[in-house]
């Protein structure tokens, strides 16, 4: 995996405001967030996209989110929030290493604004087993 931004928070080459950490896991504030609270979580593991994460990390990860989570509605008195993760640069991933990105929605508007342009699902059936055939 090429180095990132991510590679020199880990080594501590890059300082970072830490909200949580473990053995697989490291949450951080956002240098440029959205919204105020706007953290990011990510693996220890270096994987470029979500599915090239081992098992392991990912539930690593699934097992802090919803705690991550709690913690940043509580401590910035957001009610709502967005998880967001990208995967591939045309999928908007701007660095290349797993992250998750939890994301306060506030009072004020501030936050993640999404368009959803909702497609035909014709092959629903047929995609499905293609899918499941593929676990």
């Amino acid at each position: 995996m090429a180095e990132t931004i991510f590679s020199k928070i880990l080594r501590g080459d890059i300082p970072c405001h830490r909200v949580y950490e473990d053995d697989h896991v490291l949450a951080f504030l956002d240098v440029n967030p959205i919204a105020r609270g706007h953290t990011l979580v990510i693996p220890k593991e270096p994987a470029e996209t979500l599915d090239k994460l081992s098992d392991d990390a990912a539930a690593a990860i699934g097992r802090v989110l919803p705690r991550l989570a709690r913690a940043v509605l509580a401590a910035t008195g957001a009610e709502s929030f967005n998880v967001l993760q990208n995967n591939g640069a045309p999928a908007h991933q701007a660095v290349f290493h797993v992250h998750f990105h939890i994301i306060p929605k506030h009072a004020d508007g501030t936050g993640l604004g999404i368009g959803w342009k909702a497609i035909k699902a014709e092959d629903a059936p047929a995609l499905a087993k293609a899918i499941a055939a593929k676990l």
